[in-house]
């Protein structure tokens, strides 16, 4: 006979706990409202709130304007051209724009924009005395017939390089910057790289042709001054976005370089606006006009890099290859015709909006568990002149950081993500993405705060688990 034993195996305890947690969660779950329904009322309102937008394919554009001029719809007699809308980058007009040619003497913004640089960064003075060495007293080409030893400054040098395009006051401060010529021109090279510039490389601070430098302190091998049209838009970019006086200097029509010369300095720039009052360049003076620089030397021909503003749009445009002075001027003011008679920069979103089905980035251990999220700044376009933003032409794409990485406290004004707005228009896909940024401080929840809300995450997540049995 067996003995009865009135105590439960331990096996039979756990079927019977098994038991009762089944039954806990079922009867738990009966009280609750379905999870399928819920799941497909909360995916109902997220579509409703447009959370699903940035994943559906972008609409095709029924944008109907023509095609993006060609050189022959311009009539363009150039080498390469281009034509750049500053503020946005956007590129309007591009005629063989990537291919790398001789620059002549647009070479010298890479110099202009160096100084501004150290003058920005208190490197540099506009007052600084600059000693002219001997390279610089043998640079031949436009000059201001600095003699070794001479002393001016770094503001005088800077106007005769800019307005005049003199050889030797630029080969003078790239000296004064960077000891010789060649460790300057290492300066160039490594700031070109950064201007993301692919194709330009220099040999020195003029543009001059090899031959033409002073023999004595010609660089090694055999490669030219090269760049091609759009590293001279990005360069004209770089100094009109950095370093917005540039057009005190630019703009500045005649100047004597020392008291005691009998004639002053001309600007090589024909199209100054200044100049339409002006006998013999008011046919080329360009409403807006305020850089920027010319060039010339037998390899590159013609050349000119120039930049106008009218009401909120600058141009940018660039032509090599022209056949005379005059014609690099009449072929910019083609392109500068073409984007200002067509084509306006408007913008589509305002700064510190929030980006609808969007509006809120999840964060760790604060006191809510989400901040508000706000365009930094405003996005712009450059459109067809009365053109309309809508849902088939702008489009936009949001990265949010994980909330994992984003933990309290945040501060109003910190970064949580990032928003990439797309459109499609006459000038082809153009895109500009901005920082999403908190609205306003979170602070960082109490101990008690952050307990409770993981006990209710807890049972959030388990009646979850359970109705995705079912």
């Amino acid at each position: 006979m067996f003995k009865h034993n009135n105590e439960a195996s331990p096996r039979t305890k756990f079927k019977r706990a098994i038991a009762f947690v089944t039954a806990f969660q079922i009867l738990s779950f009966a009280l609750l409202p379905s999870a399928g329904i819920v799941a497909a009322e909360a995916s109902s309102k997220l579509v409703a709130q447009g959370e699903t937008t940035n994943k559906t394919k972008p609409a095709k554009s029924t944008n109907s304007a023509a095609a993006s001029p060609t050189k022959e719809s311009l009539g363009l007699v150039v080498d390469s051209a281009i034509l750049m809308e500053a503020s946005t980058g956007q590129i309007i007009v591009n005629i063989n724009s990537e291919v790398a040619l001789p620059p002549a003497s647009m070479t010298k913004m890479m110099t202009e924009y160096i100084v501004m640089e150290k003058v920005k960064n208190g490197e540099l003075t506009w007052e600084d005395n600059v000693s002219t060495k001997k390279n610089a007293s043998l640079t031949q080409g436009s000059r201001v017939f600095l003699a070794e030893n001479d002393t001016h400054t770094v503001r005088d040098l800077y106007i005769a390089m800019a307005i005049a395009s003199a050889n030797d006051a630029t080969v003078a401060l790239a000296e004064h910057i960077a000891g010789t010529e060649q460790d300057f021109v290492k300066l160039m090279n490594d700031t070109a790289k950064r201007l993301d510039m692919k194709t330009a490389h220099f040999v020195n601070a003029t543009g001059l042709e090899r031959r033409d430098m002073p023999e004595e302190f010609r660089p090694d091998g055999e490669a030219e001054t090269v760049m091609s049209a759009i590293d001279v838009a990005k360069l004209v970019r770089a100094i009109v976005q950095d370093h917005p006086e540039f057009n005190q200097f630019t703009t500045i029509q005649k100047k004597k370089f020392r008291e005691r010369d009998k004639t002053e300095m001309d600007n090589l720039n024909w199209m100054l606006e200044a100049n339409k009052n002006v006998t013999n360049f008011k046919r080329y003076a360009y409403p807006g006009v305020d850089g920027m620089k010319t060039g010339f030397t037998d390899a590159a021909k013609y050349t000119f890099a120039g930049t106008a503003k009218r009401d909120n749009m600058r141009l940018i445009t660039v032509v090599m290859g022209t056949k005379s002075k005059e014609a690099r001027f009449t072929e910019t003011a083609k392109l500068m015709d073409y984007g200002f008679n067509n084509l306006e920069v408007k913008q589509a979103v305002a700064s510190k909006q929030v980006v609808p089905g969007k509006e809120l980035a999840p964060i760790k251990k604060g006191v809510s568990t989400e901040v508000r999220a706000v365009t930094e700044k405003g996005v712009s376009f450059v459109v067809d002149k009365g053109a309309a933003f809508d849902e088939k032409t702008l489009t936009n794409e949001v990265n949010l950081i994980p909330e994992n990485e984003l933990v309290a406290p945040i501060k109003n004004g910190q970064k949580v993500g990032t928003v990439t707005y797309t459109f499609k228009g006459k000038t082809g896909e153009q895109k500009q993405t901005v920082n999403l940024i908190a609205s306003e401080d979170v602070e960082k929840g109490s101990w008690w705060r952050l307990f409770f809300r993981a006990i209710k995450n807890f049972f959030v997540d388990l009646f979850k688990s359970i109705g995705d049995l079912f």
